[in-house]
């Protein structure tokens, strides 16, 4: 029996999603899909936005990434569908993610974003979380989006030791 390819796509999508416990982004998932060969970028868009319209995934924009999160229809249609994704695909997968696991979570467990505040200055949000949970949640006021930026880009290359002088510092 020969499958539309974008129902396969979309069940990779979906198996993505659901073997890993954290968000994983749009960009992540295209760079594994395009790096394979799999498609070309014009069609997982295509089924990017047929998920999110048939509620099998929520999308979450923070600064500039596009998070998924697979939803419970998501789920119920890959258990139902799961047998049409080939074990050699499941099995790449599932290694992709083991060998990529720390630093895709890292993409998207630590946030930085600014925006401009009601009273003229800028706030730069910095987050970072594990799993669930809320490990650091800061808002710092700064006066210009310039400072504002480069608090948020620092923020994500140096959050682990930020966190580590916070703690060393308040425990």
């Amino acid at each position: 029996m020969t499958q539309d390819p974008h129902t396969l796509y979309k069940l990779i999508v979906l198996y993505m999603l659901n073997r890993v416990t954290f968000p994983l982004t749009r960009a992540q998932i295209t760079d594994y899909i395009l790096d394979r060969e799999y498609t070309n970028y014009m069609n997982l868009q295509t089924v990017f936005a047929q998920l999110c319209d048939s509620n099998m995934i929520l999308e979450k924009t923070v600064r500039n990434r596009t998070q998924l999160f697979i939803t419970e229809e998501g789920e119920d249609t890959l258990h139902f569908f799961e047998n049409r994704i080939s074990p050699d695909i499941k099995k790449d997968i599932d290694s992709y993610l083991n060998e990529k696991s720390m630093s895709l979570k890292n993409e998207v467990s630590i946030i930085g974003e600014y925006f401009k505040s009601t009273e003229g200055e800028y706030k730069a949000h910095l987050v970072a979380r594990e799993k669930t949970q809320t490990l650091v949640d800061i808002t710092l006021s700064v006066p210009t989006e310039d400072i504002a930026a480069s608090i948020c880009e620092k923020w994500e290359r140096n959050n682990q030791d930020i966190y580590q002088y916070l703690v060393e510092q308040l425990f």
